[in-house]
C-alpha cells in the first residue's frame, strides 16, 4: 500500500472519528445547555496539553529526522569509497584494475538488490555482503605496485577500502527504528488525550467548530505518521535510501 494512501487514510479516520463523536454528543444536549459555562480551568488545562504535547511531537520529529539524516550519510560515504576505488584503481595493471573493478559492481549490486531488503526486513546485513567487500579488500591488498606512481595509488585505495567497510558497519548498527516502543506509548497516549480534552469544551455543529476539530485531529495523524515514516533510518522502501549507490554504478 503506497505510504501516501496510508497518510490519506489515517487523516481521514482521524476525521471521521472525531466528528463522529461531536455529532453524536450534540444530539444528547439539552436546549438549555449553556456552552459558555466551560470551566476557564479546562480550557487553560486543554491549552497546557496542547502545548507540551507539540513539544514532544517536535522533539520526536528533530529526532528521527536526524536519524534518517545520519543513516543517508553513511550510504553515501560507502558508495563514494567505492566509487573513489572505482576509479583510484585505474592506476593498477589492466588484469588487477579489471578484477577490481567487477568486484566492486558485484558488491554494489548484491548491496542493492540482495541485502538491502533484508536489510530493511531485518535490520541486519548478508554474509554474502561482508564476503564480496573481503573480496574487494583482497583484491586492493594482494597487488604489488610496480612504480611510484602505483606505490601512491596503493595507500589511497587502501583507505577508501576501509572507509567503505567502515560504513558498511554503521550502516548495520543505524537499521534499527530510532523511536522505542515506550516513546510511541507515549505518542500514542498524547494524541488520545489531547483529541479527547478538546471535547471538554463543548464543540458545537457549526461548521467552523467541526472544521477546526476535524483539522486539529488530522494534523495530529499527520504528525504522527511523519514520525512512523522518518523513524526506518533507510525508509521503507529499496530504493529510499539507495540512490547513492544507483548514482554512482550502473544497477
Amino acid at each position: 500500500m503506497s505510504e501516501w494512501l496510508v497518510l490519506a487514510l489515517a487523516m481521514a479516520a482521524a476525521c471521521a472519528v472525531v466528528l463522529t463523536i461531536t455529532v453524536l454528543r450534540q444530539r444528547r444536549i439539552t436546549d438549555d445547555d449553556d456552552p459558555s459555562e466551560t470551566p476557564d480551568v479546562i480550557e487553560y488545562m486543554t491549552m497546557m496539553v496542547g502545548v507540551v504535547y507539540a513539544i514532544v511531537l517536535g522533539l520526536a520529529i528533530a529526532g528521527v529526522w536526524e536519524g534518517r539524516n545520519a543513516a543517508q550519510d553513511i550510504v553515501r560515504a560507502e558508495a563514494q569509497a567505492l566509487h573513489e576505488v572505482d576509479e583510484r584503481v585505474q592506476a593498477y595493471a589492466p588484469e588487477a584494475r579489471d578484477r577490481t573493478r567487477a568486484d566492486v559492481q558485484a558488491y554494489v549490486s548484491h548491496v542493492v538488490t540482495k541485502e538491502w531488503p533484508v536489510l530493511l526486513k531485518e535490520g541486519e546485513l548478508t554474509d554474502r555482503g561482508t564476503k564480496l567487500l573481503d573480496k574487494v579488500r583482497t583484491d586492493v591488498t594482494a597487488y604489488e605496485p610496480r612504480d611510484d606512481h602505483e606505490a601512491q595509488s596503493y595507500q589511497g585505495l587502501l583507505d577508501q577500502v576501509g572507509a567503505a567497510d567502515t560504513a558498511r558497519n554503521a550502516r548495520a548498527q543505524a537499521a534499527e527504528p530510532t523511536m522505542p516502543g515506550v516513546v510511541w506509548f507515549g505518542l500514542t497516549a498524547g494524541a488520545l488525550v489531547a483529541v479527547g480534552l478538546i471535547f471538554t469544551l463543548q464543540i458545537r455543529r457549526s461548521p467552523r467548530e467541526l472544521l477546526l476539530a476535524g483539522l486539529y485531529s488530522a494534523l495530529i495523524a499527520f504528525l504522527l505518521f511523519l514520525i512512523w515514516d522518518f523513524n526506518s533510518p533507510f525508509g521503507h522502501d529499496v530504493g529510499d535510501a539507495t540512490g547513492p549507490f544507483t548514482a554512482l554504478f550502473s544497477i
